[in-house]
């Protein structure tokens, strides 16, 4: 990273301050930071890199850090905010936040394997990775690997909490026999109980019959459709339709010979006086509407 200037903590407006990196926030957490600051006002200052403007005018910024405090104040009505304000490159400000971010969140979110991509994409080694977010050169290889071996199962899986990214990570990295015992490791460790564990063994036990899994924007496969496969496509849609106009067509011919049997039974002096010997002299508005039917209706 090019050298840093900071400058002295002032109040800046909100409106001219640009998120490069927006992170969507879980809503109860954003509500307990407003709460704490509208209670006590703000315990830390936002981080904001100056952006000069060339007409002479106010200018603007782009947020290192504190998205939710800045995104809290002005939900509370305020239109200036403290923060410290620092020179910095657009590429600089990016960086500094993702380090931020990962230094500080809990490493359970997707969100962390795309940081650590981002940093790699960005020109840095494992190993400086591994120093600015304090994880180990070991597991930030992992992570990396986890990403470029495309293990779209287990990022799928990690993106819905299904499993840590830690335990996606070591099963990326271990054999067959070895992820039994990653699993029975994450159990000592508590990182998979209950419901968990099983979907972790029904998502190895998938990952070794079917592969990593396919890449998909909306979670399912989807696979290039050929003249062939359309075609079968069809074909099981009418038979499809097929079979439920059978079972359409078999379900009428019973509701037929019920009712039939039921008008005949009906017709029967001795039946109707044993039905109210029982109580049972009404029959229920439905049945009792489609037998009238049944008897208007032509032969």
């Amino acid at each position: 990273m090019s050298e840093i200037y900071h400058r002295q903590m002032e109040l800046v407006p909100i409106n001219p301050i640009t998120v490069l990196n927006p992170r969507v926030r879980d809503q109860k957490v954003f509500e307990e930071i407003k709460a704490n600051i509208a209670e006590l006002g703000l315990k830390r200052p936002i981080t904001v890199a100056i952006r000069e403007t060339k007409d002479g005018s106010e200018p603007n910024y782009e947020l290192v850090c504190g998205q939710g405090r800045m995104k809290a104040f002005k939900a509370l009505g305020k239109s200036e905010i403290p923060a410290i304000v620092i020179n910095a490159s657009s590429e600089d400000c990016l960086v500094m936040n993702l380090v931020e971010n990962l230094a500080r969140r809990q490493h359970h979110s997707l969100d962390l394997l795309r940081d650590i991509r981002r940093l790699k994409e960005g020109g840095y080694s494992d190993r400086e990775i591994a120093a600015k977010t304090q994880l180990s050169t070991k597991y930030v290889r992992g992570v990396i690997k986890l990403l470029e071996s495309h293990e779209h199962r287990l990022l799928r899986a990690v993106e819905s909490g299904k499993i840590p990214v830690s335990v996606a990570v070591d099963i990326a990295d271990a054999d067959d026999v070895g992820v039994q015992k990653v699993l029975r490791q994450a159990y000592e460790k508590k990182l998979l109980r209950g419901g968990r564990l099983l979907a972790a063994k029904r998502l190895v036990e998938a990952r070794q019959k079917h592969g990593k899994g396919r890449a998909s924007s909306d979670g399912r496969s989807r696979k290039s459709l050929s003249v062939e496969s359309l075609l079968k496509t069809y074909e099981n849609d009418v038979e499809k339709k097929k079979m439920l106009l059978r079972k359409a067509h078999a379900t009428r011919s019973e509701m037929l010979f019920l009712l039939q049997s039921l008008k005949t039974l009906m017709a029967d002096e001795n039946f109707v006086t044993l039905l109210r010997a029982e109580g049972l002299a009404s029959l229920p508005k439905t049945i009792a509407d489609r037998l009238s039917h049944a008897e208007s209706a032509p032969t």
